[in-house]
């Protein structure tokens, strides 16, 4: 698995929109966990945190809206971008769906086209760097399609891990990752590596960063982990 591949969830009672969905996902480039019912969603997106779920309105027992109802209230998880699948076409399911906290709502049958469209418009807010998108940071720019880093228009050279580590922080300025956070998102969750190892790369961002001057602007946060700025 590709360490900054974005996963998606998947949860579907139809096994054969499941893996339709599944197939295409995979194919643009996505990592996908699939769900095929409710309680199996809670459970995956506890285990595997996803970046974006593509979900279901209609399953039995627990019900897609009651999935996204319970995401959306906690603080853990209302982050993450929901994309509401649903035969109801009625303006009232829309809204009841979208205030339930979706982040989008798709009628079926639907183009595969069209909602592949979708899932990269919500991955935009949430982790631009994987969709090609320029990110800037004070003096820093980094352009996530040619893989080019510049600081006060003086080029910079990182490392391929310094890059994805340098991504993770400039698509949210300020927060704070720990340590087994970074491990998950640069290295990717199916690879052992020691936290030790993220000191060493921060300390060569570092370096990089500030191959041409500059303050530092990788901030530690002592018994947490790093932000940038």
């Amino acid at each position: 698995m590709a360490a900054d591949q974005p996963t998606v969830l998947v949860v579907e009672d139809e096994l054969a929109q499941r893996e339709v969905l599944a197939y295409n996902l995979e194919a643009d480039g996505f990592r996908v966990i699939r769900a095929e019912n409710g309680e199996e969603a809670l459970l995956l997106v506890e285990e595997d945190t996803p970046d974006i779920i593509v979900l279901d309105w209609m399953m039995p027992n627990l019900s897609g809206i009651e999935v996204c109802r319970r995401l959306k209230t906690r603080p853990e998880t209302r982050g993450i971008p929901i994309i509401m699948l649903s035969a109801r076409s009625e303006e009232v399911d829309k809204v009841r769906g979208l205030e339930t906290g979706a982040d989008d709502y798709v009628v079926k049958p639907y183009s595969v086209i069209e909602l592949m469209a979708r899932v990269r418009t919500q991955l935009r807010r949430v982790r631009p760097s994987t969709v090609g998108v320029r990110l800037e940071f004070d003096d820093i720019i980094l352009d996530a399609e040619t893989h080019k880093v510049s600081r006060s228009d003086q080029p910079l050279k990182l490392g391929p891990t310094e890059f994805r580590l340098l991504s993770t922080f400039m698509e949210k300025p300020g927060r704070v990752w720990s340590r087994e956070q970074l491990l998950d998102r640069v290295w990717g969750r199916d690879i052992y590596v020691d936290t030790r190892t993220v000191d060493v790369h921060i300390g060569r961002l570092r370096k990089a960063l500030t191959q041409h001057g500059g303050d530092d602007p990788v901030r530690t946060v002592r018994g947490a982990g790093y932000a940038l700025g």
